[in-house]
């Protein structure tokens, strides 16, 4: 069990990174549109796209540590750990996006590890 935990830490935290780095790629690009001009901006402008690309590589490494968890563990016990996401999207937020968040957020936050807690043990 202990092994699935921290595989699921880490792509926990690393799907929740690849969202940080969506982000904030999405807050360099200006206006969006759905042009062709601004889509070849975007591509051929490094400083524009490197966060669009560490979110490309972070998305691979969580898809494939997710792929491994629904292979040798159940479904039933490693979806609920997807719920892992919004506590590191939380801190993630605080910490990098500098947003505040209010104690209702954090109250649910707990809820959340508390559900966690009672999934994990059988």
């Amino acid at each position: 069990m202990l092994k699935l935990i921290i595989i699921a830490l880490i792509q926990s935290a690393t799907l929740a990174s690849a969202q940080v780095f969506l982000k904030l790629g999405m807050e360099r690009v200006g206006t969006f549109e759905w042009t062709a001009a601004f889509w070849g901006k975007l591509i051929a402008n490094w400083s524009l796209s490197w966060p669009f690309a560490a979110c490309g590589i972070g998305y691979t490494i969580a898809t494939l540590l997710w792929l491994y968890m629904l292979k040798v563990y159940d479904f039933s016990l490693v979806y609920p750990m997807t719920s892992l996401n919004y506590i590191f999207g939380m801190f993630l937020a605080g910490l990098v996006l500098q947003e505040t968040i209010p104690v209702t957020r954090w109250i649910g936050v707990i809820c959340i590890v508390i559900g966690l807690f009672f999934v994990v043990k059988h």
